[in-house]
């Protein structure tokens, strides 16, 4: 068999009835989901992190350059939205368009995507609901809340390493911001670095979601709707109250000068900057795992992608805008430096502050709920081409979910989030999205040229320019993150590969026919 065999959409489309799942989802909804995963950890983690190492205000450019990948990326996914309505995303885009072998590396890719996402926001989600915790007077051990070890190199403390006295067991630093601190000034102190062991607050968080999506669709679509209005208009007031506390010095310089390294301010920082922030934008991907659950997918799927990618973008500029117009840059390498930057005000914001951790904690577990949603439906697309065990494709014959692969998701999910720290995380994710991104433009191109005549209820404009600027966009703020980065893609994808060989190949149904 050919490794670029493709799947006709005639093999496609029959398949969108038998599934079993239930088409519970308005185009509301849609929108809601999208604007649900992408407004989260962009600008509730993220943000700060990528501000205080990469671009420094210029960050607010860097949202720029994602934004505009995005753009390019998302009209491409609304066309294939429209004409493939059925679960899978881009793993079934390229099975119709680039072949099985090209359609597994990306579904290969995805869990790097969603199931990896879900575990980042969850540490993020840890890091607000400790502070949140601690300001109501209950401090949860700092051992049990952060991850074993850390990726930001032996200069400098991390999130989940804590500087402790060893005499009197206290803590030396702010166990709830865990600002960084020189290790040479930790030592000099008589103070010893404390690591953690599991962050037992984001694997509870992804257990309960994991039940949540168990249970049903439209439950989950419902709670996620609930908290989508909540966390937009907490930003909105966020955004409102805080642009009369700018101090616009803190904006000079808007790019600060490189340090000699690249992607260490100056204009590389900038663009690794957007390569790092970029995973916050795949809410408008986990969109389209969900069209076999749309009630009308030709035509909702484009305006939830569209829709929920437009307003998400706008409020991210002007989060950053207000976040480093608040607090200097470099004050926000923190775990949740909305909340930082709202105490820079000072005291007549601080009602805003409780607000804040409130959306975050809301607002971060709505994220985490559509990434555990998206996950899934790309296993259950894959097993039902028999590329992985008929296991993942099974739907609960009440619930009418992928029942089995929601469950391990949410397990490995769980693990993940309890280790690992939230740097190491949130660059895979962003390498593993661009990848994505640039297969479904590349796609594009590709079915234009050899099936010109299907039927497109949407139609990606200005083909093939908007591709080709999605491909060169997200190909190069892949380009501009880290070296180390591009070693655990390989890795995971050679691991990738040898499954594929050793069992989806041979068990794949195409074969068959």
């Amino acid at each position: 068999m050919s490794l670029f065999r493709t799947k006709s959409l005639a093999e496609l489309m029959p398949e969108e009835g038998d599934g079993g799942l239930r088409r519970a989802l308005t185009a509301t909804n849609l929108v809601l989901l999208g604007i649900g995963a992408i407004i989260g950890a962009g600008i509730f983690v993220l943000t700060g992190t990528a501000a205080a190492n990469y671009a420094g205000p210029g960050i607010v450019l860097s949202f720029v350059l994602a934004g505009a990948g995005c753009l390019f990326a998302g009209l491409c996914y609304a066309e294939f939205a429209s004409m493939i309505p059925v679960a899978g995303s881009a793993y079934t885009y390229g099975y119709a368009t680039l072949g099985e072998f090209v359609a597994w590396i990306i579904g290969w890719d995805l869990i790097l995507e969603y199931l990896f996402a879900a575990s980042t926001v969850a540490v993020g989600w840890s890091g607000y609901f400790t502070a949140f915790m601690t300001e109501l007077g209950i401090t949860l051990p700092p051992e049990y809340t952060g991850a074993p070890f850390g990726v930001e190199g032996t200069h400098t403390l991390v999130p989940s390493q804590i500087c402790v006295d060893p005499a009197s067991g206290g803590v030396a630093i702010d166990a709830v911001s865990r600002t960084p601190i020189a290790i040479a000034d930790c030592v000099s102190k008589g103070f010893s670095i404390i690591h953690g062991i599991v962050n037992v607050p984001a694997m509870v968080l992804i257990l309960v979601l994991t039940a949540l999506l168990v249970v049903g669709i439209r439950e989950s679509a419902r709670f996620n709707n609930i908290i989508v209005y909540v966390k937009v208009a907490i930003v909105l007031l966020v955004i409102g109250f805080g642009f009369q506390y700018v101090n616009t010095a803190n904006w000079t310089p808007f790019i600060p000068e490189n340090t000699g390294e690249f992607g260490k301010f100056g204009w590389s920082g900038v663009l690794r900057g957007a390569g790092v922030i970029f995973f916050a934008y795949i809410g408008f991907d986990a969109v389209s795992t969900a069209a076999q659950e749309a009630k009308n997918p030709q035509k909702d799927l484009p305006i939830g992608i569209l829709g929920s990618l437009a307003v998400c973008t706008v409020l991210y500029i002007l989060m950053a805008l207000v976040m480093t117009g608040i607090a200097h840059y470099t004050e926000l390498n923190v775990p949740h430096p909305v909340f930082v930057a709202i105490e820079k005000a000072g005291p007549s914001l601080k009602w805003l502050g409780y607000l804040i951790n409130i959306g975050a904690i809301s607002g971060l577990a709505s994220v985490v709920l559509v990434m555990l949603m998206g996950q899934p439906r790309i296993f259950y697309s894959m097993a039902r081409d028999g590329l992985l065990p008929a296991v993942f494709g099974k739907v609960h014959p009440t619930f009418k979910t992928p029942y089995i692969s929601t469950i391990i998701t949410g397990l490995v999910a769980a693990v993940i989030a309890g280790i690992f720290p939230i740097g190491l995380l949130g660059e895979l994710v962003s390498i593993g999205t661009l990848l994505a991104f640039v297969i479904v433009c590349g796609g594009i191109i590709v079915l234009r040229r050899v099936q010109p005549g299907l039927h497109r209820p949407f139609r990606t404009p200005l083909v093939p320019l908007v591709p080709i600027l999605g491909i060169l966009i997200c190909g190069y703020m892949m380009y501009g993150l880290p070296v180390d980065t591009w070693l655990r893609l390989g890795i995971w994808m050679a691991l990738g590969l040898a499954i594929y060989f050793l069992y989806g190949r041979s068990h794949s149904k195409l074969n068959t026919r």
